[in-house]
């Protein structure tokens, strides 16, 4: 899932349905008004996107209701989707929806979803989208520290200052290497999924020969990383744990005054 967070209001499934669909590159309003064929409607989540020079508008309808959705709210979106000339609709509900409900969405381009099923529709264009151009522009300057080259200064450190960076490589590389798998760098050589969740539970199942398996790599990786249940949640841990680890590595560049990169 992106997130373990369950939103807690409906103003906060609202938020995070629109956060969520933000990520994936859509332009977003929360509560938009716009002008239907009867008059003005006010719309949970608006959402456009542009895709090879093609506009596509999404709605989302956000109930955080104790009961289920009936069906006639689902009659009443599929005019306003009509209406306003929509190519997508998503009802997300807390509670699930009633069965007539169902009965009234087939056979349209309206999908009715839970949290949980909401945010597996996007997962794979959140993770391609936010996730791992988010992982390589933050933690850049550790991946620079951790491949198999050393910094062209590092032959300018006096002996000691050259075996603790070693020492740091040793301890850090391969959770460098591991974040590399995520970027995008490694996302468009290496043909596999990203690794399903919580990492601890991890089973390589499609290792190409060249690449090295997640059981080595995971050695390295924190215990609270390797236990999130939500791919957000890893990507804050991760990027919270590389920047620490890049300013072990600073410390040993700035104590030197050198310049001009990593």
């Amino acid at each position: 899932m992106i997130t373990e967070i369950e939103p807690v209001s409906w103003q906060d499934l609202q938020n995070q349905v629109a956060r969520i669909l933000a990520d994936c590159g859509f332009t977003v309003k929360v509560e938009k008004i716009v002008k239907a064929a009867r008059g003005e409607v006010e719309i949970d989540v608006y959402a456009d996107e542009t895709i090879q020079g093609r506009h596509y508008t999404t709605l989302c309808e956000c109930k955080y209701w104790q009961q289920a959705v009936p069906q006639a709210v689902i009659h009443s979106f599929r005019t306003v989707i009509s209406n306003i000339g929509a190519h997508k609709g998503y009802i997300i509900s807390k509670s699930g929806f009633q069965s007539g409900s169902f009965s009234a969405a087939e056979l349209t381009n309206i999908e009715l979803v839970t949290w949980e099923q909401f945010q597996a529709a996007f997962e794979k264009s959140w993770l391609e989208n936010h996730f791992s151009p988010y992982l390589t522009k933050r933690l850049d300057a550790l991946l620079t520290y951790t491949e198999p080259f050393v910094p062209k200064w590092f032959h300018d450190l006096p002996e000691e200052d050259q075996k603790a960076f070693l020492s740091l490589k040793e301890k850090y590389d391969l959770f460098g290497w591991f974040m590399m798998d995520l970027t995008t760098y490694n996302r468009m050589l290496i043909k596999r999924g990203f690794p399903k969740l919580p990492l601890a539970t991890h089973k390589d199942t499609n290792e190409k020969p060249s690449s090295m398996p997640y059981e080595m790599m995971l050695k390295f990786v924190p215990r609270n990383i390797t236990k999130a249940r939500g791919y957000r949640e890893l990507l804050d841990l991760c990027i919270a744990y590389g920047e620490q680890v890049t300013l072990e590595f600073r410390a040993i560049r700035d104590k030197h005054g050198f310049k001009g990169g990593e």
